[in-house]
């Protein structure tokens, strides 16, 4: 075991105000791999106020330097790949190769569409007889989650910088291995001191305290909605911008015409992925009523195929968590039809590839973000029934359709309230927007419209 210690505050790694640590756990066995210091107030205030200092001379950095400092960045994490990937599946549990391709490898795509980005986009414009500008919005208080802990990071990061802000990361207490991975990342590129900074600690503590900081004008969190909405009232209440990327609830819709073998085996490897640890996970599985019976043995069988090749989740409140969902759909009335409640290990914090068959949609797994390895296989009767099911949730982050016609599945796709819908297993675009509807969020990350949400405008008339 490893004992880190200091915060990433001005260019350098400082003492923690406080003794107080948080342990980090390997939760594939249970066994306590590190420490790291439990942030506190008196440390939330030294970051900001190095942040602080550093915005006027950053923001008014040329974006041409700024994009450079960018790639390198990109360059420093494309070197370390190894490194960051064997630290995600020690803090995580993620199984090594997804650890490579998406924890690793993604971070790397965002950071070179941001140095990209930083030097083509027009921070000023002319408009009729103005000239409008578009400005960093000034210091960054970022709260990130642990279920994809350097991609959270190097998303918010990455435009933040390339915008002219500072920034303070708070994150996960579960993930602190990682970022400080990146924090040394960042200072290997050169960023100036100040611009960056890191502080571990506990939600309630570092979290809160980087949320209600005066000096902060951008609250940008990744997590659960309930969290979202406690930081979204402090940042109303001090009429600072606030960024939410919260939960939700995603309907994969198979229309008649799909092909229903590659729909569903699709669908079940997005829920499982990541041990089903993703906002985005297409938790409903809609079919119609006369394909249901060959969906639901496809999904089993395609689930259980799943057993050994997922991690666990993340701690044991998730565990127990994802295992009291399992439970109350069992009570409600819906059918296990693969996986269940109970340990399929004796130590770390695992739980089963579950599927539910005849899930309706009053359920509580039919309504509510369970964030593991589970999926609800819902029925509709014609188009109209399906697209209510889709759109009967409070959340609306992502979702999914097929059809045997793209040009079918793109007309139901623009009637779901969501933020992104993959078509027909449509790949992941690290530069398309990134958000949700309804209590999935507020604002967008990712690609040029991730950059605005850093940005604020000034209107110059002649």
């Amino acid at each position: 075991m490893k004992a880190y210690d200091g915060m990433y505050i001005d260019g350098a790694w400082r003492p923690a105000a406080g003794r107080d640590v948080i342990e980090v756990v390997n939760p594939a066995d249970e066994q306590v791999i590190a420490t790291v210091p439990a942030g506190t107030v008196e440390d939330v205030d030294a970051a900001v106020r190095a942040a602080r200092a550093a915005l006027p001379a950053w923001a008014a950095t040329p974006p041409a330097e700024r994009a450079a400092r960018l790639a390198a960045l990109r360059d420093v994490l494309t070197a370390r790949q190894d490194e960051i990937a064997g630290t995600v599946t020690a803090e995580l549990g993620s199984p090594l190769k997804l650890s490579q391709t998406v924890h690793a490898g993604m971070p790397v795509a965002v950071a070179g569409s941001y140095a990209e980005l930083a030097a083509t986009y027009a921070f000023e414009e002319r408009v009729g007889n103005s000239t409008v500008l578009h400005e960093p919005v000034g210091v960054v208080g970022a709260i990130t989650p642990w279920n994809y802990p350097l991609h959270q990071i190097v998303a918010k990061t990455a435009p933040a910088l390339a915008a002219g802000c500072t920034l303070v990361v708070k994150p996960a207490e579960d993930t602190p291995l990682v970022a400080r991975l990146f924090a040394e990342a960042v200072h290997e590129a050169g960023v100036p001191a100040g611009v960056f900074n890191l502080v571990t600690g506990l939600g309630p503590v570092a979290g809160q305290a980087l949320a209600e900081h005066p000096d902060v004008d951008l609250v940008s969190f990744t997590g659960s909605t309930a969290v979202g909405r406690r930081i979204g009232a402090i940042a109303t209440g001090m009429v600072k911008k606030v960024a939410l990327e919260l939960g939700g609830k995603s309907a994969n819709v198979i229309l008649p015409s799909a092909d229903l073998a590659r729909a569903v085996n699709v669908g079940v490897a997005n829920v499982m992925s990541n041990s089903g640890q993703t906002c985005s996970a297409w938790t409903r599985m809609l079919v119609h009523r006369e394909q249901y019976d060959e969906a639901v043995e496809l999904a089993a069988a395609a689930a259980a195929k799943y057993g050994d090749r997922i991690g666990p989740v993340v701690n044991a409140r998730q565990r127990d968590r994802v295992r009291g969902y399992i439970e109350k759909g069992v009570a409600e009335g819906a059918r296990l039809v693969a996986g269940g409640p109970g340990a399929p290990r004796e130590k770390g914090y695992w739980v089963s590839p579950t599927v539910f068959a005849d899930v309706t949609p009053e359920m509580t797994i039919a309504q509510e973000e369970i964030f593991g390895p589970v999926l609800s296989v819902l029925r509709y009767d014609d188009e109209e029934d399906a697209l209510r099911l889709a759109n009967g949730t409070v959340y609306g982050l992502a979702g999914a359709v097929w059809a045997g016609d793209e040009a079918e599945a793109v007309a139901f796709a623009r009637r779901m309230d969501t933020g992104q819908v993959d078509i027909n297993g449509g790949r992941f675009n690290p530069l398309a927007p990134f958000g949700g509807y309804k209590q999935s969020g507020v604002g967008r990350e990712l690609g040029a419209h991730g950059l605005t949400e850093y940005l604020q405008t000034k209107s110059l008339q002649f």
